[in-house]
């Protein structure tokens, strides 16, 4: 078992690997991010990567599961308040085989928590020419010795490593209202918001989403949930950002339908993959019944110097539950088409 403690500045753990199967790529992004170089290998090869590839918040989820198969599971490890930055260095695609490295550069005794510490990480996730896909810098929370945090016994890793849906789901519920028609880079308006959508966390895809990904005790099992910290059956973070991104694809298909509704001719804007994100913030666990509603804000935008037929714009997200708190925040940027 490693307490915080356990955890000094430099020290380096390794993964073991990890293949990823087209079929394993294409299940993840049907359910949270249905783009088609997510889902479709032909319409792919004419995208603006060329080929099919992994979701970037697959690769988070991924990288997750080695994360807590490496160390997590054998540690008294609190959960994460938060990314700091996330870089999507190179595509992931059918085959690859995958592995992580973490970098511990600094621990830090909590203040207002004498219980626990936190341990900053840099975690980079390898293909199989040890080349970074992925760079992460995030914080996790670790009860310190002798605080009687303990992860409960148990077979968490008995499960896949891929996203296998559960029989019952919510389905992302679209915002009320028409939509404005999808816009080139040209025209976005800064300062524009919109409500992408809610979903609600079922019960079932809390349990199934964390079997695959982030195998922590309060995720899986309602008994140890209720004894840990969060006292209650919560999502993985990540399945709360994969959440978001399954309201903004529904959100984009409602725009790309309104351009075609009001031009006729021509075909809407493309959207391109993202860099990555920062300040990403797990302000409050999302619990089992919770209907979350994700929003966006367009804050900037800047032409693309390498692709001048595409600009990036960037924008802030949160998600909201039913009780009117801010759960979830992260700043994101992606590439969007420029007019001809």
């Amino acid at each position: 078992m490693r307490y915080f403690e356990d955890f000094a500045a430099g020290q380096v753990i390794e993964t073991e690997k990890l293949e990823i199967t087209q079929a394993d790529l294409v299940a993840f992004a049907s359910r949270f991010d249905a783009q088609d170089f997510h889902t479709d290998p032909e319409a792919a090869k004419g995208s603006f990567v060329g080929g099919l590839i992994a979701s970037g918040w697959h690769s988070c989820a991924l990288l997750m599961r080695l994360i807590a198969e490496s160390f997590i599971l054998e540690s008294t490890s609190m959960g994460s308040p938060g990314i700091e930055e996330v870089k999507w260095l190179r595509p992931i695609r059918p085959q690859d085989r995958l592995s992580a490295r973490h970098t511990i550069l600094e621990t830090r005794e909590s203040r207002s928590r004498p219980e626990m510490g936190l341990v900053r990480f840099r975690c980079e996730l390898l293909n199989q020419d040890d080349k970074p896909a992925l760079e992460q810098t995030y914080w996790i929370m670790f009860g310190r010795r002798g605080s009687g945090f303990e992860t409960p016994a148990g077979d968490w890793l008995a499960h896949s490593r891929s996203y296998l849906a559960p029989g019952r789901t919510s389905e992302v519920e679209p915002a009320a209202g028409p939509a404005i028609p999808a816009r080139f880079f040209d025209d976005l308006v800064l300062g524009e918001s919109h409500e992408l959508g809610s979903l609600v966390f079922t019960p079932d895809e809390i349990v199934a989403f964390a079997r695959s990904f982030d195998p922590q005790p309060f995720h899986m099992d309602e008994a140890a949930a209720r004894n840990s910290s969060f006292g209650a059956l919560c999502a993985s973070g990540w399945h709360t950002a994969a959440g978001w991104m399954a309201a903004m694809v529904v959100h984009r298909r409602r725009q790309e339908a309104a351009f075609r509704a009001a031009f006729g001719a021509g075909s809407p804007p493309r959207l391109g993959p993202s860099p990555g994100f920062k300040n990403l913030r797990w302000l409050k666990p999302v619990y089992a019944g919770d209907r979350i509603t994700y929003h966006s804000r367009i804050v900037d935008k800047r032409a693309s110097a390498s692709r001048p037929q595409w600009g990036l714009f960037f924008h802030h997200n949160t998600g909201i539950n039913q009780n009117g708190e801010t759960v979830f925040s992260f700043e994101g940027c992606a590439f969007v088409e420029r007019r001809s």
